[in-house]
């Protein structure tokens, strides 16, 4: 059927209907078409195409016909201008071919719209698609539409360029079929598997950076893509699929990856090399961050160099000094090193290990230097623990031996000590019933464990009571240690009976052993012990009720047995009233307080002592021996002798020194006194008595400490204070006031 046959069909129609050869001529035109035609044009049978459309200004609509008469591809709503009498109308058609049979020739139908009625919204609608194209075609990435079938609806000048198409060509065709139909390896891809359908599907985005699309000409284009579905109504009705040729990534990938195998064979190799290493090294970049570290690293710091890698070193393992104090990262010799490019070796810091502890450690930082400058360094370490501790072994035996030495020494110079005091004391000389009462308390209380409390004023020997406590106690095979508490300054008191490390203050450059602990099984001779400072005297306390102390610089207690026998020539019960003396150290010492009488209550015992010194003085100065004669025996024991027996055995010295014959001078070492005895009692010298009896001679010696008192207004203490009248100390006075009651009257002070 040719295609003038459908002429009757078409003619009378509504429309705007034509119908084309194969050789795109009018056949056969619709009368309401026909009547708007050209003057001249609606008389004619056969009517080029190009007299009826303006494929001047759709160029491509010609192909597209061509295309149509060739191949039979119809022609959907295209846009051209329709040449009438009256000039161009715009308008759209569609265009298809149609075959009756086998035998006719195929005719191509064409069905316009004039939609000259819409230009303002057409023009809008062409402005839009045109910025809509430009967007699309300005895009690197390729980018073409979906409809909710998955059928191509639009695409850009880059997904022609990546893969090859023609846009016009694949508009409504399945976007699967078209270029992703199969795998990198050309195995069938199914279509239910399809990534950019199945945005289709479930309305989520899928990105996908791991498969190729199909190139027009057959090859495989590895591509990135994001397959985003189109929703209406919340269901998807289409996506938009945009992708990319990631070609040149992937080949940048492969040389990274051969670079990267080739690097960490390499790596392999260093490492291998750096865990044979014995010591630990790890490096670092410019900033301090750690860049690698051997097995050996990970050993002694007990970290995983993968879970440090780019933290900072000092932070990691180097944050605190030894005792956990704050180690401020400017002051690190590991980061001087990436400061002024200088070699830093330290060996007395530590490393913090992965569990808490601290690992003594010796190590260098040696930096890295580009261009002169630091850009890194390799830190190079060991663990020193087992030198430190063979070391720290070395020094405690030294202390140990250290110790033992100054006990030794302090031992031996007790030990001669003693043998002079045996030698000058070997026995406690007298026989007097004031003796014979101490000597029963001695004997009484050395066999006990009780503190003991010596009394006695100065020079009645305090320390010889105290010698023959330890002596007759079970602690004679062990040392007595003395103590004179006034001797020692303030400062030094802990130091002194407890004991110093070194360095515990300035000047203790090496470790003493305190009188306590020297002491330790024996006795500690505490002399003087009124003298000790009221802020000390609660630490000697705690010792000696504890039986533990800590020597100053250190926190080890040391546990002892010590035995205190205590003396002193003040009246301690006073003192604690005063406030000078604890209370609570007051009764820890005096559990038995022995009282030594002065030598003025025990005058028949001074011809044996005098005696007694006579004999070794002579023999210690090498003297003839001299003997005393009963008048100077007499005016021994007519003397007060407030200085007790030192006073005694310091005047027979003074005499032996002064005489050149056998004929002692006691005259000369006691000016004075035996003149002063014959004008106060001219009957007890020259008279048949000879001697004043005990209640006369204290009579005498009240008065005497009576008139320098009042002498001295009251004034015990102090510059011209009746004690310095005297020649006493101010205790001795005051103890000897207490003895005769002597109190303060109210007579005139003697001027």
């Amino acid at each position: 059927m040719t295609s003038n046959s459908f002429d009757w069909i078409i003619r009378d129609s509504p429309s705007l209907l034509l119908v084309l050869d194969e050789s795109l001529v009018c056949r056969g035109i619709a009368t309401v078409w026909q009547k708007r035609l050209k003057r001249g044009l609606a008389k004619q049978d056969a009517i080029p195409a190009q007299e009826l459309f303006d494929f001047d200004s759709e160029p491509d609509l010609l192909e597209q016909f061509k295309a149509l008469a060739r191949d039979g591809e119809p022609i959907v709503n295209a846009a051209v201008g329709l040449l009438m009498s009256d000039g161009v109308l715009s308008g759209q058609i569609g265009a298809w071919r149609a075959q009756h049979d086998e035998d006719d020739h195929p005719c191509i139908v064409v069905a316009a719209t004039d939609v000259s009625i819409f230009r303002d919204a057409v023009d809008e609608l062409t402005a839009l698609k045109t910025q809509h194209s430009l967007i699309l075609g300005s895009a690197g990435e390729g980018i073409y539409g979906l409809n909710s079938e998955g059928e191509i609806t639009f695409g850009n000048a880059a997904a022609e360029a990546i893969i090859g198409w023609q846009t016009r060509k694949v508009l409504g065709q399945k976007a699967h079929d078209v270029h992703h139909h199969s795998y990198p390896d050309g195995s069938p891809y199914p279509r239910d598997d399809c990534h950019i359908y199945a945005a289709l599907t479930d309305g989520e985005v899928h990105h996908v950076d791991n498969e190729v699309f199909w190139h027009a000409d057959g090859s495989a284009v590895p591509v990135e893509y994001t397959s985003t579905p189109i929703l209406k109504e919340g269901k998807p009705d289409g996506a938009v699929v945009v992708f990319r040729d990631i070609s040149e990534r992937i080949e940048m990938e492969q040389k990274q990856h051969a670079a990267y195998e080739e690097l960490e064979k390499l790596k392999v190799t260093y490492q291998l090399i750096l865990d044979s290493a014995g010591e630990g090294i790890y490096g670092l970049d410019s900033q301090g961050r750690i860049t690698f570290g051997n097995a050996a690293a990970e050993d002694i710091a007990g970290w995983r160099s993968d879970k440090v890698l780019g933290q900072k070193a000092h932070d990691v393992h180097h944050h605190s000094y030894p005792d956990g104090s704050h180690y401020p990262r400017d002051d690190c010799p590991i980061y001087a090193a990436l400061k002024d490019g200088e070699v830093h070796h330290v060996d007395n810091e530590v490393f913090w290990h992965a569990d808490g502890s601290s690992v003594p450690v010796e190590y260098t930082s040696t930096p890295i230097l580009k261009d002169g400058k630091p850009d890194g360094a390799v830190v190079v370490f060991r663990d020193i623990s087992k030198r430190k501790k063979l070391q720290q072994q070395r020094d405690t035996a030294f202390e140990e031996i250290q110790l033992l030495k100054d006990k030794l020494e302090q031992e031996r110079d007790y030990l001669r000590e003693e043998i002079n005091v045996i030698s000058n004391f070997s026995e406690i000389i007298g026989s007097s019933n004031a003796l014979n009462r101490t000597l029963a308390q001695i004997e009484s209380v050395a066999s006990t464990p009780v503190n003991v409390l010596v009394l006695g004023e100065s020079g009645v020997g305090k320390e010889m009571v105290a010698r023959a406590i330890h002596v007759h106690s079970d602690r004679a095979d062990m040392p007595l240690v003395k103590v004179n508490c006034a001797s020692i300054p303030k400062d030094l008191f802990e130091s002194e009976f407890f004991g110093h490390v070194r360095g515990a203050f300035t000047g203790a450059h090496r470790d003493r052993v305190g009188r306590l602990q020297l002491a330790a099984g024996g006795t500690l001779f505490l002399d003087e012990v009124g003298e000790i400072p009221l802020s000390q005297q609660g630490k000697l306390l705690r010792a000696l009720q504890e039986n533990e102390f800590e020597r100053v610089g250190d926190d080890e207690t040391i546990r002892v047995d010590v035995r205190v026998v205590a003396a002193t020539n003040r009246d301690l019960g006073a003192d604690v009233k005063a406030g000078r003396f604890r209370e609570d150290l007051f009764y820890r010492l005096s559990v038995f307080p022995v009282e030594v009488p002065p030598l003025r209550d025990r005058t028949e015992d001074i011809a044996p002592l005098a005696t007694h010194f006579l004999k070794l003085i002579c023999r210690d100065l090498g003297r003839e021996p001299i003997k005393l004669t009963n008048q100077q025996l007499d005016i021994l024991k007519s003397h007060n002798w407030p200085g007790n027996i030192r006073e005694l055995k310091n005047v027979i010295e003074r005499a032996v020194i002064s005489s050149n014959g056998a004929r002692l001078r006691l005259d000369l070492a006691l000016p004075g006194l035996a003149t002063a005895t014959i004008e106060s009692r001219p009957d007890v010298m020259t008279g048949s008595i000879g001697f004043l009896t005990d209640e006369e001679f204290r009579d005498m010696e009240k008065s005497n400490i009576t008139s320098a008192l009042r002498y001295a207004n009251w004034q015990i203490w102090g510059e011209n204070g009746a004690a310095q009248l005297l020649g006493v100390k101010p205790s001795t006075l005051t103890y000897r006031m207490k003895v005769f009651g002597i109190e303060k009257d109210t007579l005139s002070p003697m001027k």
